[in-house]
């Protein structure tokens, strides 16, 4: 049985293989796949007769070592947002009032917001009544009544 021959520069081809993934579908997972694939091919370029069991347990470690700190630093310093609502247009709408363009009837209605009109729930209430949206569940505004129409 031969035994496999890795040189440095296999390490270093995979390296560029994953950043280039990496640039693909950023998310900066490979980014440290790729990290750790460059040092072990330089520990490879020092050290020329490593196993390949070693090298393979170098990147190994290396790789899962990388993401786990990396995901700890992202999770400790997610960035702040002046937008924090940004992409739940439901959520936005949370607080405010309108009014039924058509009565809630069996706990359900519909208001217009903006350019759209949509579902609600909550106690029956005649035309014209102003609900203030409390929730969001999905496509539908759990409401409350505010001002019961005339």
């Amino acid at each position: 049985m031969t035994d496999i021959v890795i040189v440095f520069w296999y390490w270093w081809v995979l390296a560029v293989f994953l950043l280039g993934v990496e640039i693909l579908a950023p998310g900066f997972f490979f980014l440290w796949l790729s990290l750790s694939g460059f040092v072990v091919g330089s520990l490879l370029l020092l050290v020329p007769m490593t196993s390949l069991e070693l090298q393979l347990l170098i990147f190994a470690g290396l790789s899962i070592i990388s993401i786990l700190v990396w995901r700890r630093y992202g999770i400790q310093h997610r960035p702040t947002t002046d937008h924090p609502l940004l992409n739940q247009r439901g959520a936005q709408y949370i607080g405010r009032t309108f009014s039924l363009i058509e009565p809630i009837k069996n706990g359900r209605g519909k208001i217009k917001v903006d350019d759209s009109i949509w579902t609600v729930q909550g106690e029956d209430c005649p035309l014209e009544t102003t609900v203030e949206v409390t929730a969001v569940n999905g496509v539908l505004f759990e409401v409350r009544l505010v001002k019961k129409a005339l």
